[in-house]
């Protein structure tokens, strides 16, 4: 891959594009971008009132964009299911999903509406949900799906003994499990795309260490005292120093979901000493998310604990048209 030092989304006219959490920080960033390339995004947030406020801002930003809200809350398969739903009864197809919204390390566990650790249920889950059910809508928009990790996926590892921290939970841990689930998630998809002719592109990416709300929302659950992470990371910022703003670290995610160059099954991240900050390039996948029988293995568990598995029995093989 050419060394870069910034990116650029296409043309992106005509194209429609799905962004989760995009409310602030990343999602919010690359909605922008998107709309500013010309797509038409639906902004998939929890916080409605939040969502209106950033439709005006990207208008403002973006004369002309077209943007408009989805209901989505990732802790509740119901809602997921909800949103998908009516995607499906709108029939539009599906260009562009970028599944990025996400918790990070709360202190203490929490769940899900559907009694998932939070952030398994949230990171991860709640996309491989989404995803699914919207499957005919991304086959037929033959679509780039970016599913966002993280560099904490490299020290992870799938704990299948206690897979949702029920018995001994740690917030770092489960935090780093989820990223590498994304991770492993993103390159099965594209491996069952490709076996299926589904048409669907499928990778993932990380932002490296990027000053988000991820820093104060997350560590902050359970805590009676705000935990000092924002205020750390704010410092690295302002000093330059492994910490890098939203517009940097959207680019490895915005290089994955558009550019013609970037390919299904692979991981994209900033090309900087330790991937905490740099230039978007192509990373060589996680010694952790190599293992193919495990990634299939984590599909279908998955599918079980979402309550997957009669939505893929409509799902044939074969390429759909594009009508």
């Amino acid at each position: 891959m050419k060394k870069m030092t910034t990116f650029a989304a296409p043309d992106l006219a005509g194209r429609l594009a799905l962004v989760t959490g995009a409310s602030g920080g990343l999602g919010l960033g690359l909605a922008t971008a998107l709309a500013a390339a010309g797509a038409e995004v639906l902004l998939a947030v929890r916080d409605i009132e939040k969502g209106e406020a950033v439709l005006r801002r990207i208008r403002t930003e973006v004369p002309g964009a077209h943007v408009s809200l989805r209901t989505l809350d990732l802790a509740s398969l119901s809602s997921v299911a909800t949103l998908a739903d009516g995607l499906i009864a709108e029939g539009r197809p599906i260009n562009i999903l970028i599944n990025n919204a996400g918790v990070m390390a709360p202190a203490t566990r929490h769940t899900t509406v559907d009694g998932h650790e939070l952030q398994f249920g949230t990171n991860y889950l709640g996309h491989v949900a989404l995803t699914t059910r919207l499957l005919p809508l991304l086959r037929d928009g033959q679509a780039r799906v970016t599913t966002v990790t993280s560099s904490a996926a490299r020290q992870a590892k799938l704990n299948w003994a206690d897979p949702q921290g029920e018995r001994k939970y740690s917030g770092v841990r489960a935090y780093g499990q989820s990223k590498l689930a994304n991770l492993f998630f993103a390159l099965e998809l594209d491996r069952r795309s490709r076996a299926g002719g589904w048409g669907i592109v499928s990778n993932a990416a990380h932002p490296g260490t990027t000053l988000t709300g991820l820093y104060a929302a997350g560590p902050n659950l359970g805590r009676a005292k705000p935990a000092p992470h924002e205020k750390i990371m704010t410092r690295l910022a302002r000093w330059g120093v492994l910490v890098h703003g939203v517009d940097q670290g959207l680019l490895p995610i915005l290089y994955a979901a558009t550019s013609p160059q970037a390919q299904g099954g692979r991981l994209y991240g900033p090309d900087g000493i330790g991937q905490f900050t740099g230039a978007p390039t192509e990373l060589p996948v996680y010694r952790s998310a190599r293992d193919e029988a495990e990634a299939a293995r984590l599909w279908d568990y998955s599918l079980r604990a979402a309550g997957l598995e009669s939505v893929l029995e409509g799902i044939h093989d074969g390429p759909r048209s594009a009508g």
